[in-house]
């Protein structure tokens, strides 16, 4: 399988990205890697790419910055690495685009490249969040700044099909994210979509609160993507936080040390599932090929892992099942 790596784009690009594709490289003997990006560059810290087998370097001169508008840039840079990743999907000559860049800018060029799932007005982008029973789906996580109530009924349909696809759970519980646990409680959006939710013919349960969301209440929570974008990042800091307080008071003194070698599997263990890295990237879902936006400050753990996860989307026809699915859900457009 071929993926198409944006090597330009992340706050720790082009190093992290490229220690990234190296790691899921030996990690997966059945995938290639299409590095796209400038050629000078990659060269100049993978000298190897230009003989490895399985790496191929498609050249491009131009970056959208994370500071930059998307549409204007991708209108302005037809050279830019996140578009011609992106149409390396749209002509099959990859089946997944990978890219730690400007998240606008990656929307822009997958609708305009290689664009949207019948009836789905706004791509939504889904990520995991841990929670007491195990990872669910949140979403939307930053696609769309800016939702109407019709696009989060929408996100409940993607957020649905995408939950059962990756996390084997039929007839997920469909959660909408609010201020309080009552249906007349939320903004006029939420208001709104809480209604169009409980019309959708999905088994939606009703708001829930930020605070219960990492307790095994939902398997699918909606959002638009503002709010889920500082949910995502607010949940990282507190693990960051949180693993940071427990390693200072377990070194604080002699019987802390003591005690913490007895519990250091476990806190390992509640580490790794902590981590957002292994997560590593979020499917856009809602078009027409796989696309996995990976975090902006990604390093090369991160990296490979959000390859990984662009690989289990190929293996598992997550596009085509999702596709499938849609077309079978008669209420999705309406």
């Amino acid at each position: 399988m071929k993926i198409a790596l944006d090597v330009m784009g992340g706050d720790h690009a082009p190093d992290a990205i490229l220690d990234g594709g190296k790691d899921a490289l030996a990690a997966s003997g059945a995938l290639e890697l299409i590095l796209v990006g400038d050629r000078d560059a990659i060269l100049s810290r993978y000298p190897q790419a230009e003989g490895e087998p399985r790496v191929e370097i498609v050249h491009c001169s131009e970056v959208i910055g994370m500071d930059e508008h998307p549409a204007r840039a991708y209108r302005q840079k037809k050279d830019a690495s996140i578009t011609v990743a992106s149409k390396l999907v749209a002509d099959k000559t990859a089946q997944a685009v990978v890219s730690a860049g400007s998240t606008g800018a990656q929307m822009v060029a997958a609708l305009f490249e290689i664009g949207r799932m019948e009836g789905v007005s706004r791509p939504a982008i889904a990520s995991f969040i841990p929670t007491l029973k195990g990872p669910r789906v949140i979403l939307d996580v930053g696609a769309n700044l800016d939702s109407l109530p019709e696009n989060l009924r929408q996100f409940g349909w993607l957020g649905r099909i995408y939950c059962s696809v990756a996390l084997g759970i039929d007839n997920p519980r469909i959660y909408l994210l609010s201020n309080g646990a009552e249906a007349e409680k939320g903004n006029a959006v939420t208001k709104e979509a809480f209604g169009l939710l409980e019309a959708s013919g999905l088994n939606f349960v009703g708001n829930v609160e930020a605070r219960e969301i990492t307790r095994d209440m939902a398997d699918v929570i909606v959002c638009d993507g503002f709010v889920g974008n500082v949910i995502l990042k607010l949940v990282e800091g507190v693990a960051i936080t949180l693993m940071s307080i427990i390693k200072r008071e377990i070194t604080a003194d002699t019987r802390s040390k003591i005690g913490a070698l007895l519990v250091r599997p476990s806190l390992k263990r509640v580490a790794k599932t902590m981590d957002y890295s292994n997560v590593g990237g979020a499917p856009l879902l809602g078009v027409r090929g796989n696309v996995v936006k990976a975090h902006g400050s990604s390093n090369g753990h991160a990296m490979a892992c959000a390859i990984g996860q662009a690989v289990d989307m190929i293996e598992s026809d997550a596009v085509g099942k999702i596709e499938k699915a849609l077309a079978c859900a008669e209420h999705v457009s309406q």
